[in-house]
């Protein structure tokens, strides 16, 4: 059986065939700058890329040549297109409609549209994908998996905010919580390289890269997330600010005449580690100018790692102790000196790395030191791969 996996943003879509015989992903690609000039498809197909630089007004023509770089016949994997079974699309928000990925009906339809207000900025371009597919593979079933599911086991007291509790009732605000398939995966990974039962597991999964969360998993079940009602809250991210005192967004909108959207996309785009270094919002880019002296891009990179070391201290507490700590995503598989910040300190915790295993970039491993009481792992996440093993298991089961 072949899934094709889709992600649909404003202007780019990410894709990756699988066989899921074998799990092995047979092509993947990004088609960029769709509705703008300088359109790119990049596909790749094991060590070979093609590119084609075309208009690409749209979604549509987007999937289109999706089709084509998978079925072309020199750099194609796919006599046609007919050989994709399943498609299953990463979707931001279900709201409290779903806690597990499904299959795509007029029903899922009509909420993850009712749910744009809670996701203005993604669930319109997941739709599109969506619709597109649906229009072009007209008998191909089609799988939700939603970046919110995994955090709906958390209990209410996690995830109610302290407002009059009416508002939660009149518009669901709430926590939700966000990369919900990369801490699942992290979670079922985790387990098999301790080799233990997911069931009887304490993790801490740390997703940090340019959008970063934290999520406290019990028992395979996720307890606490950093990030709330959008991908805002939580940890001070790439762009994003993070936890703030709510009357500094109220005083900045006075002070400089700012309207609610002027001030969701500066704090959300003109923010975070960007912000407070003035260098970048790429982390490479700040750790390089901090080893080069930049006080203000170093002052960045220890307030990141205070906040993630404040987390894990808080989610320790939550879960009473912790048998993993996970690190995850582009800064936290890559770089060794942020883990070694992050976790310096922390050996009352039982947390303690080893500076020779620490050493590794985007490989998964222990790099706990033998003494350590908590096992410290690094685990590449696999989003893709995760919807979908959910695209193939849902499309099976309906048979």
């Amino acid at each position: 059986m072949k899934v094709l996996v889709i992600n649909c943003g404003s202007s780019s879509l990410k894709y990756q065939l699988f066989d899921m015989l074998n799990e092995k992903v047979m092509a993947k690609g990004l088609v960029e700058r769709i509705g703008l000039s300088g359109s790119t498809l990049t596909h790749r197909f094991g060590e070979e890329k093609y590119v084609k630089k075309t208009e690409i007004p749209n979604h549509e023509k987007a999937v289109s040549l999706v089709f084509e770089g998978l079925t072309h016949p020199e750099n194609g994997v796919l006599k046609a297109i007919s050989e994709i079974s399943a498609v299953g699309h990463r979707v931001l928000h279900a709201g409290e409609d779903f806690s597990d990925s499904i299959l795509l009906s007029d029903d899922v339809m009509k909420s993850v549209k009712k749910n744009i207000e809670l996701g203005p900025l993604h669930n319109p371009h997941n739709i599109t994908g969506m619709e597109v597919c649906q229009h072009l593979l007209p008998n191909v079933p089609q799988v939700c998996v939603f970046d919110t599911a995994f955090h709906q086991s958390m209990p209410k007291k996690a995830w109610l905010y302290g407002i009059p509790y009416e508002y939660y009732q009149k518009y669901k605000i709430r926590k939700y919580g966000f990369h919900g398939t990369s801490h699942r995966y992290i979670t079922e990974q985790a387990a098999k390289v301790l080799k233990k039962p997911v069931n009887e597991l304490k993790i801490i999964s740390c997703h940090l890269g340019n959008g970063s969360s934290i999520a406290a998993v019990n028992n395979g079940k996720c307890v606490d997330t950093t990030m709330g009602l959008t991908p805002l809250e939580g940890l001070m991210m790439g762009t994003r600010s993070g936890d703030l005192d709510p009357t500094v967004v109220t005083l900045l909108m006075k002070k400089e005449g700012w309207s609610c959207d002027e001030t969701n996309d500066f704090l959300n785009k003109k923010c975070g580690v960007l912000g407070v270094s003035g260098v970048s919002s790429d982390f490479r880019d700040v750790e390089t100018a901090a080893n080069e002296g930049n006080e203000r891009a170093k002052l960045a990179l220890d307030k990141f790692t205070y906040i993630v070391k404040k987390y894990i201290g808080a989610y320790m507490a939550v879960l009473n102790g912790a048998d993993a700590l996970v690190f995850t995503a582009g800064v936290g598989e890559n770089s060794a000196s942020m883990r070694a910040e992050i976790c310096k300190g922390m050996d009352y915790l039982g947390i303690k790395i080893n500076e020779g295993k620490n050493s590794v970039r985007g490989i998964e491993g222990d790099i706990a030191d033998d003494s350590a009481k908590v096992r410290v792992l690094v685990i590449p996440t696999n989003e893709e791969l995760m919807i979908a093993r959910d695209t193939y298991n849902i499309v099976n089961a309906k048979k």
